[in-house]
C-alpha cells in the first residue's frame, strides 16, 4: 500500500470504531469494496502483513449485511494457512478472533464442505479449546478475556456442528474427538466459574463463560455431572442477581435489544439475561433427581416463574412483538418444558409454592387469545398442556371453580385438542381417513407428545372439576369427536389415538348424565363397538 492508502485506511478504521452503524448506512457499497480488497490481500499475503490484516478485517465485516461469498472464500483460505502453521500467541490470537467474528456473522457457512473444510473446523475448535484450558486452568495468571471469549464462540460453533444430524461439516470420528476435547475445555470453564466472587459477577467475561457453559449443557448433561451439580448453586444465584437487577431497572426493552449482541465482542452493556442461556440445560437437569433437588433447594422454580411472567409481558398487548427475536418465544416454551418436568417429578412443589398459583392464573388468562394467533400453535400447545396438568394438582383452588378465567382456559384447551385431526377424503375410496389438520401437520413432530399429554391431563381434570363435563358438552366436543370417528375408516385411527379419545369420552360420560345421553344420540355405542372401546361401550350402556 502507498502512504496515502495507509492514511486513508487508518481514517476508515477510526470512523468505523466511532460510528460503525452510520458508516455502513451511508457507504455500504464502498465499504464492501474495501472488504473485498483487504480479503484478497489477506489470502495472498506471505509476510507479516497477514497478521496485521487479521486485526483489521473484523472492523470491516458488515454488522447486518451478508458478507460477499468471494470475501468468505479468501478469508477462510487465509485463516487456514495461518492456523495450520506453528505460531506464537501474538500471531495466533488475532486469527482466532477473526474466525470467531466470522462464526458469529455466518455460522459455519463460510467454511467449505468436504475434507478440507472438516479438517479446518476441527483445527479451529481444537485450538480454541487448548487456548481456553491454558487461560483458565492456570491459577493466578491474567486471562486475556477478549481472546478466550473469541474461543468460546468457536467452541459454540463446534457444539452446533457436533449436534447437527444433517449436512454437518464433521464426520462422526471427528465429532467424537471434538466432544472429548470440548469436555476438557468446559471443565476449565466450570473451574473458573467456581472461583468467581460476588465482586466479579457483573463482568462481561463471566457472562460469556456462563453462555458457553449453557450452550454445552443444552446438548450434554451426562458428562461432568458432579462438577455441574457443584456449580448449580452459583448458576442460580448468578442468574437471580442479574434478573433482579434488570427487573429493578425496569429494563425489559433494553434486554430485548441486547438479545442478539455478539458473543465475541463483550462490552460494558452486555445483557443480563443469563437465564435465557441456562434454560435448555436446566430443562434436561430437572429430569434427574440430584440436579433437580439442588435447583429446587436454591429457589430456581420461583425464579423461573417470575422470569416466565416477565418474558410473557414482552409478548402481551402494548409491546411490539414484531421486533422480538425468536429466542423470547423459544425461552417461554423451554420454561414450560421445565415446569412440565416439575409437575411430573415434584407435584408437591406445585401444590405448596405460591408462585405456581400465579403462573396458573397467567396461563388461564393467556390461552384463549393465544390459540387464536397464527404461527403460535406450538407455544399454545405448551401453555395448554402445562395448564391442564397443573389444574389437576390445583383443582381445589378457588380460581378453578368455574370462574370466567377457568372456563375460558378450558374452552381454549378444548379448541387446541379438538382441532388437531380432521376427516380427509381419499381418492377411490368411499370412506375418509383420519388426518392431521393443516395447521398441525407441519409441526406435529414437535407437537404430538404435548397433545397426547394434554388429552391425558384433560381426562384427569374431568372428575376433579364437576362443572367441566357440562362445559365440554356445551362446546359440542364429545358429539363432534364421535361424529369424526364415525366418518372415517377405523383402520386409519392408530391405537394410541383410539386410547386418547376413549379416555376423554369415558370420563365425560361417567361425570355427567347429559353427556351420556348426547353421546348415545350421536351413535356413541355403535362407534365404541367399531373401535373396540370396551370401557366407553359399557359406560354408555348404563342408565
Amino acid at each position: 500500500m502507498t502512504a496515502s492508502s495507509l492514511q486513508a485506511l487508518a481514517l476508515l478504521v477510526g470512523l468505523l470504531a466511532a460510528a460503525e452503524t452510520q458508516c455502513w448506512k451511508e457507504a455500504e457499497p464502498d465499504l464492501l469494496a474495501v472488504l473485498r480488497g483487504l480479503s484478497e490481500d489477506f489470502q495472498k499475503a506471505e509476510d507479516a502483513s497477514k497478521f496485521e490484516l487479521c486485526q483489521l478485517l473484523p472492523l470491516f465485516l458488515p454488522p447486518t449485511t451478508t458478507v460477499p461469498s468471494e470475501c468468505l472464500r479468501d478469508l477462510q483460505a487465509g485463516l487456514a494457512r495461518i492456523l495450520g502453521s506453528k505460531l506464537s500467541s501474538w500471531q495466533r490470537n488475532p486469527a482466532l478472533k477473526l474466525a470467531a467474528r466470522l462464526a458469529h456473522a455466518c455460522g459455519s457457512t463460510w467454511i467449505p464442505a468436504g475434507s478440507s473444510g472438516s479438517k479446518f473446523l476441527a483445527l479451529l475448535v481444537n485450538l480454541a479449546c487448548v487456548e481456553v484450558r491454558l487461560a483458565l486452568e492456570e491459577t493466578g495468571s491474567e486471562v486475556k478475556e477478549d481472546v478466550v471469549t473469541a474461543c468460546y464462540a468457536l467452541m459454540e460453533l463446534g457444539i452446533q456442528e457436533c449436534t447437527r444430524c444433517e449436512q454437518s461439516l464433521l464426520k462422526e470420528p471427528q465429532k467424537v474427538q471434538l466432544v472429548s476435547i470440548m469436555k476438557e475445555a468446559i471443565g476449565a470453564v466450570i473451574h473458573y466459574l467456581q472461583q468467581v466472587g460476588p465482586e466479579k459477577q457483573k463482568e462481561p467475561f463471566v457472562f460469556a463463560s456462563v453462555r458457553i457453559l449453557g450452550a454445552w449443557l443444552a446438548e450434554e448433561t451426562s458428562s461432568l455431572r458432579k462438577e455441574v451439580c457443584q456449580l448449580l448453586p452459583f448458576l442460580v444465584r448468578y442468574a437471580k442477581t442479574l434478573y433482579e437487577e434488570a427487573e429493578e431497572a425496569n429494563d425489559l426493552s433494553q434486554q430485548v435489544a441486547n438479545l442478539a449482541i455478539s458473543p465475541t465482542t463483550p462490552g460494558p452493556s452486555w445483557p443480563g439475561d443469563a437465564l435465557r442461556l441456562l434454560l435448555p440445560g436446566w430443562c434436561h437437569l430437572t429430569v434427574e433427581d440430584g440436579p433437580r433437588e439442588i435447583l429446587i433447594k436454591e429457589g430456581a422454580p420461583s425464579l423461573l416463574c417470575k422470569y416466565f411472567l416477565q418474558q410473557w409481558e414482552l409478548t402481551s398487548p402494548g409491546h411490539d412483538t414484531s421486533v422480538l427475536p425468536d429466542s423470547v418465544e423459544i425461552g417461554l416454551q423451554t420454561c414450560c418444558h421445565i415446569f412440565l418436568n416439575l409437575v411430573v417429578t415434584a407435584p408437591g412443589l406445585i401444590k405448596r409454592d405460591a408462585c405456581f398459583t400465579s403462573l396458573m392464573n397467567t396461563l388461564m388468562t393467556s390461552l384463549p387469545a393465544l390459540v387464536q394467533q397464527q404461527g403460535r400453535l406450538l407455544l399454545a400447545a405448551n401453555v395448554a398442556t402445562l395448564g391442564l396438568l397443573m389444574a389437576r394438582l390445583l383443582s381445589t383452588s378457588p380460581a378453578l371453580q368455574g370462574t370466567p378465567a377457568s372456563r375460558g382456559f378450558f374452552a381454549a384447551a378444548i379448541l387446541f385438542l379438538s382441532q388437531s385431526h380432521v376427516a380427509r377424503a381419499t381418492p377411490g375410496s368411499d370412506q375418509a381417513v383420519l388426518a392431521l389438520s393443516p395447521d398441525y401437520e407441519g409441526i406435529w413432530a414437535d407437537l404430538q407428545e404435548l397433545w397426547f399429554l394434554g388429552m391425558q391431563a384433560f381426562t384427569g381434570c374431568v372428575p376433579l372439576l364437576p362443572w367441566l363435563a357440562p362445559a365440554a358438552l356445551r362446546s359440542r366436543w364429545p358429539q363432534e369427536l364421535l361424529q369424526l370417528l364415525g366418518s372415517v375408516s377405523p383402520t386409519s385411527v392408530k391405537p394410541e389415538m383410539v386410547a386418547a379419545y376413549q379416555g376423554v369420552l369415558v370420563e365425560l360420560a361417567r361425570a355427567n348424565r347429559l353427556c351420556r345421553e348426547a353421546m348415545r344420540l350421536q351413535a356413541g355405542e355403535e362407534t365404541a363397538s367399531h373401535y373396540r372401546m370396551a370401557a366407553l361401550e359399557q359406560c354408555l350402556s348404563e342408565p
